[in-house]
């Protein structure tokens, strides 16, 4: 069934990655229109998260953010399938670093690092940030069920030398490339929520008590790990900046979790700044009832 699915929506997906813009946009809206007004695919779980952390909008303006998340994470769909066939120079010219030398820097000092960012449009270009680093890039991901689209997955992330690393095998591949004189660079969006049996830190998170995950910290602490906050912003329509700015390059000076609670909070100002690039649909704070907020 897995191979049939495959052979069903890889033409489909071939089809989409060599259209122009023009077009891949009028796909995304099409696609958008399906899942918002047909499908309504989490359509309540995305007004519902905005109503919570801002109780101040109103209705109306709860709804504009929340149909304006989807539109940007269809063309960010889309954008990803493009992926395939755009020329380097293209997505150069849509994906810009704006202050790189943040990350030459730490590389200059030769200390690996981890790059930190939330689940916000348009991170799937980032791996073109190859051409501007020396250190070799790795993102933590969630594997795909159907392995034959999980394979499409890493072969298109890898264009430009960009590894991936599934969730499990993060804390052993990160220990075995701290035994080598390699610099590394490895990719975490960890704003989402951790499973509740698992975790073991809770902090609020857009004025909520949630549990947070908290490997990025303990994994940079383990092995001198540097840390830097990316931020991505849309310009408008396919072209999008980042900037990044350094959290620690000694994360062993800080108290457990102060890192953590620093990188959240950072998420939280780029929510604030740019609430509908933020993927709403995603049940984030669904364990805020589970346990109470220390005094």
């Amino acid at each position: 069934m897995q191979l049939l699915s495959f052979i069903l929506f890889y033409p489909l997906i071939w089809v989409i990655s060599k259209l122009n813009f023009r077009v891949l946009y009028v796909v995304s809206d099409l696609l958008f229109y399906f899942i918002y007004y047909v499908l309504r695919y989490r359509r309540k779980t995305g007004y519902n998260n905005l109503k919570m952390v801002f109780p101040d909008k109103t209705t109306e303006e709860i709804k504009e953010i929340n149909k304006m998340s989807v539109i940007n994470s269809t063309d960010a769909f889309v954008e990803s399938f493009k992926s395939l066939n755009i020329s380097e120079d293209e997505m150069k010219s849509r994906f810009k670093f704006k202050n790189i030398e943040v990350i030459n820097e730490i590389e200059k000092k030769n200390q690996s690092m981890i790059l930190l960012c939330g689940h916000f449009s348009g991170f799937e270009w980032m791996f073109i940030i190859d051409r501007y680093i020396k250190s070799n890039f790795y993102a933590v991901y969630k594997r795909l069920r159907n392995k034959y689209f999980d394979k499409l997955v890493k072969r298109i992330r890898s264009r430009y030398n960009g590894r991936l690393i599934h969730t499990k095998e993060t804390r052993k591949r990160i220990a075995e490339n701290s035994k080598t004189d390699s610099l590394n660079i490895y990719g975490f969006a960890s704003d989402q929520t951790p499973r509740f049996q698992k975790a073991v830190y809770w902090n609020y998170f857009m004025n909520i008590w949630v549990p947070i995950h908290t490997g990025a910290e303990s994994i940079a602490k383990q092995h001198n790990l540097a840390l830097v906050f990316m931020k991505i912003k849309k310009l408008k329509r396919g072209y999008y900046e980042t900037t990044f700015e350094k959290i620690t390059t000694t994360p062993r000076d800080f108290k457990d979790y102060e890192i953590t609670d620093k990188y959240m909070k950072l998420v939280e100002r780029a929510i604030y700044t740019t609430p509908e690039l933020y993927l709403w649909s995603h049940r984030r704070w669904k364990h805020r009832d589970k346990t109470t907020p220390s005094k």
